[in-house]
């Protein structure tokens, strides 16, 4: 594999995912749908809900920035981590749904620099949304505050960025299910699958800080739960999966 390669294969799949209507609606849904949910919640929260309150936590109940970017990183946590895993599952699963993996075998591009491309153009596309999510934050925290965020906000916000950054990065084993599994299938229950555990593991505390696919939204909620250490731990999954991909389409065959 050659650099120039490696540019030509990320340059045809870049140009599939800007045509792709599921990468784009994708970006705008978790964009939009984290601004809102946020800011509605936050407002039922504040207005007396306490079933809402006591799940949320007491940043919540403050309003105003700190109540929206709270739940914000909370919504983030779960809805991007469905979100990215659905626009993920799409870029490799879609070969074999749509048919089109028998052709990539008499390209002269190799199927692990292909599966590479990919990857590359997925972490471009999730750097994308997390900063579109960001901004659409920002937007509807000054327009529902009527105030321009603190030096504290900021850091609230640079928080969001991150998280949205390392949850787009948990979800790369559907990646790998979905060539193992030749299909959407695979990788979309194996997103489910990453999203439920997390859940689980962040609800009920405790280690969670050294469990990867938990430490990104404990640090974003609670961060003096989790070390610098725990939270670079989360590589190791899109990592260690990301090699699992390569290799699993290094030895695809056209007979199984």
């Amino acid at each position: 594999m050659t650099g120039r390669t490696l540019a030509i294969a990320v340059a045809v799949e870049a140009r599939k995912a800007v045509a792709s209507r599921v990468l784009v609606s994708t970006a705008l849904l978790l964009s939009l749908g984290v601004a809102v949910l946020a800011a509605a919640t936050t407002a039922a929260a504040h207005a007396g809900n306490e079933q809402l309150a006591a799940k949320l936590g007491p940043l919540a109940l403050a309003g105003g920035w700190p109540g929206l970017l709270a739940v914000a990183a909370q919504v983030t946590a779960a809805a991007g981590l469905l979100a990215f895993g659905v626009g993920l599952s799409w870029l490799y699963a879609r070969e074999f749904t749509d048919g089109t993996i028998t052709g990539l075998f008499a390209l002269p591009v190799t199927r692990p620099t292909i599966a590479l491309a990919k990857l590359i153009v997925y972490l471009v596309w999730t750097v994308v949304v997390a900063v579109l999510l960001t901004a659409v934050v920002a937007v509807t925290g000054v327009a529902i505050t009527g105030d321009l965020p603190a030096a504290t906000d900021w850091v609230g916000l640079g928080r969001l960025l991150a998280l949205a950054v390392m949850t787009a990065a948990l979800p790369v084993p559907a990646a790998w299910t979905g060539t193992i599994g030749r299909g959407l299938l695979p990788a979309i229950a194996t997103t489910v699958a990453l999203l439920a555990v997390a859940q689980v593991v962040v609800v009920a505390g405790g280690a969670g800080g050294w469990f990867p696919l938990a430490a990104p939204a404990l640090w974003a909620v609670l961060p003096g739960t989790v070390s610098p250490v725990q939270l670079l731990l989360t590589a190791t999954v899109p990592v260690g999966f990301g090699l699992l991909t390569l290799h699993a389409w290094r030895r695809l065959q056209l007979d199984r």
